[in-house]
């Protein structure tokens, strides 16, 4: 659960390449124990925005501060507080997944303080992201998914304060996905761990995240919790139901409210009801479409 230390602050955040603005004015925060997520299109520029969070990238203008520190000028003391799971493994093809990740957890104990906790014991680690049977193999005999199973090891072996996780399920069975996020869950509830998430998967962002922002090319466009992007931006919950012979329906912001005045007139008159809730789905399908229609009329005028 989210507390009142702020442990991402970001405003005014711009990134240029060229003539081109890929980040516009983005301007947010997170605070400890918070899960927030990143939403968009390819190129709306969520990762730039997490490698400029991470500091592999500059920024052309803009605050960013990162547990309380520019991530442009940071030390190795902050590098040893966040982890990092990248859309990519990486090619540590010769060691064994227990060595590796051991020999890892190693850089991280010299940097443990009252504030940053001792890397995580090697084989609870393992089994959290299921590679308990592979945990003497080379990593070169692993599978795609099990190399992104160790990816996000990687990134959590220190035990970090802060989590960038940019796509961090792409390649994982359901399994391993279902387990990847109890152990996400479980180190924000445990450990007030701070997370922030880059995902294409709907379902898993309304899981996992607090908040959900959505990036529509370099713009934060719209911030809140699924329920609240629903119905503001998708539009108002669907009621539908039979009472003598006939079939009804009715659009509600409150749905619960409506269904519970429709039973409290009519009682059990009513039959086949259905609700159908605004969904994060169709929240963002419909921020698609509006960028794609924005596109097509900035086109127009040139």
């Amino acid at each position: 659960m989210a507390t009142g230390e702020v442990v991402l602050d970001v405003e005014g955040l711009r990134m240029r390449y060229g003539p081109v603005d890929v980040l516009r004015d983005v301007t947010f925060q997170a605070r400890q124990g918070e899960v927030v997520c990143l939403l968009g299109p390819n190129g709306a520029g969520k990762t730039t925005t997490i490698e400029i969070l991470e500091g592999f990238r500059t920024r052309s203008a803009g605050r960013v501060e990162v547990l309380g520190t520019d991530p442009a000028r940071a030390g190795e003391q902050w590098r040893a507080r966040v982890g990092i799971v990248l859309q990519s493994w990486r090619d540590h093809g010769k060691w064994r997944v227990r060595e590796l990740l051991r020999h890892l957890g190693m850089y991280y104990v010299a940097y443990s303080t009252e504030t940053v906790q001792r890397p995580w014991d090697v084989d609870l680690l393992i089994e959290a992201v299921g590679l308990t049977r592979q945990a003497g193999h080379k990593v070169r005999t692993l599978s795609g998914g099990q190399r992104r199973r160790l990816d996000v090891a990687i990134g959590l072996v220190g035990r970090p304060e802060l989590v960038f996780l940019d796509e961090p399920t792409a390649g994982l069975d359901p399994v391993a996905r279902h387990g990847f996020h109890e152990l996400i869950e479980g180190l924000v509830d445990e450990g007030g761990t701070t997370v922030l998430l880059t995902t294409h998967d709907l379902a898993e962002a309304e899981k996992l995240a607090d908040r959900i922002m959505v990036l529509d090319r370099g713009r934060i466009v719209a911030d809140g919790t699924a329920a609240e992007l629903a119905r503001k931006i998708a539009g108002e919950d669907e009621v539908r139901w039979d009472r003598d012979g006939q079939s009804f329906r009715h659009t509600a912001t409150d749905s619960t409210r409506f269904v519970f005045e429709l039973f409290k007139q009519y009682g059990e008159t009513i039959e086949n009801l259905e609700v159908r809730r605004a969904s994060l789905e169709d929240t963002y399908l419909t921020l698609v479409r509006r960028a794609e229609s924005a596109d097509h009329t900035e086109g127009g005028d040139r």
